[in-house]
């Protein structure tokens, strides 16, 4: 007789996008609420730093033969992996396209019990926003392909720690400066990384987030100056509102469609479905505490 398959308690979680910031928030989420985590990683990426005890497969998402041995038998896909931010030379928006597509054909095929894909919020309504919209075309064709889904649409990440970004915002603050992107009266939602990981680590389990497109964010949006507000009040200094720049890794004109879709103030979550599912909404307090500590602006404590 065939062996009987295995439990999905036993299975793994695949992980897709673990050697980036939120995507080893995510796993270190799922180990622990005592999870087996596989990752994928592509040929030349730095898996070191993932814990002990993550399985490993090489593949890449533009590469749909490298996925079937990533999915089999897995409880659960999770991808939080990008290409629009270029964060490795060759990265571009095919992965967020035709690489996810790829993944939900992988995952169909093994009869994957539930997808969770990091989306955007109001990624439907920035149809001029390329990367929001690649989101918004991969919820639908996980509905399409009759996909056990989850789609998290978090707002703007109040900060990711390390690389470029980490030393832009810390320079800025050290000069007095910080980046808002919208005027008085034009609010956005912000979020901590580590908001969403947990989020996205509590959506493979909850029964009744299947099917659904779920905003997340803090308590409250905020404008450009109540941003710059908060962030002075909390260092016991006033800050300047510095001007929005376009460029760095992601693309100019990707980047600029973003900042002009902000000022339509549509960028705002209904976090409501956010507190049934994943408990109490965070506050945008705490989050800007934290990423002041991580930048060695506030003491730990």
């Amino acid at each position: 007789m065939p062996p009987e398959p295995a439990s999905p308690k036993s299975r793994p979680i695949l992980q897709v996008g673990a050697t980036g910031h939120l995507g080893g928030l995510v796993v270190h989420e799922l180990l622990s609420r005592g999870k087996k985590v596989r990752a994928l990683v592509r040929r030349g990426s730095d898996a070191s730093k993932l814990p002990k005890g993550v399985e490993i497969v090489t593949g890449d998402l533009l590469d749909p033969a490298s996925l079937q041995s990533a999915v089999a038998d897995a409880s659960a896909v999770v991808t939080t992996a990008i290409g629009y931010s270029q964060r490795r030379e060759g990265d571009s928006l095919r992965t967020d396209r035709e690489g996810n597509r790829n993944l939900v054909d992988a995952a169909k095929h093994a009869r994957v019990p539930r997808f969770v894909l990091l989306s955007i919020l109001a990624c439907d309504l920035a149809r001029d926003v390329p990367h929001f919209w690649a989101k918004k075309e991969t919820e639908d064709y996980l509905v399409q392909q009759g996909v056990p889904f989850v789609s998290l649409r978090p707002g703007a990440f109040l900060y990711a720690p390390g690389g470029g970004y980490g030393q832009m915002i810390r320079q800025g603050l050290d000069q007095g400066q910080v980046m808002g992107m919208t005027p008085e009266g034009v609010r956005i939602t912000y979020i901590a990384p580590h908001e969403v990981a947990r989020a996205i680590a509590l959506a493979v389990d909850e029964p009744r987030a299947v099917g659904e497109r779920i905003d997340l964010g803090s308590d409250r949006p905020l404008s450009g100056p109540e941003y710059a507000e908060l962030f002075g009040r909390l260092l016991g200094r006033p800050l300047q509102l510095a001007p929005v720049r376009g460029g760095g890794r992601v693309a100019s004109d990707d980047m600029m469609a973003m900042f002009r879709f902000f000022q339509t103030g549509k960028y705002v979550a209904d976090t409501r479905r956010q507190a049934e599912l994943f408990g109490p909404v965070p506050k945008v307090e705490d989050a800007a505490r934290q990423m002041l500590t991580d930048l060695g602006l506030l003491p730990h404590g």
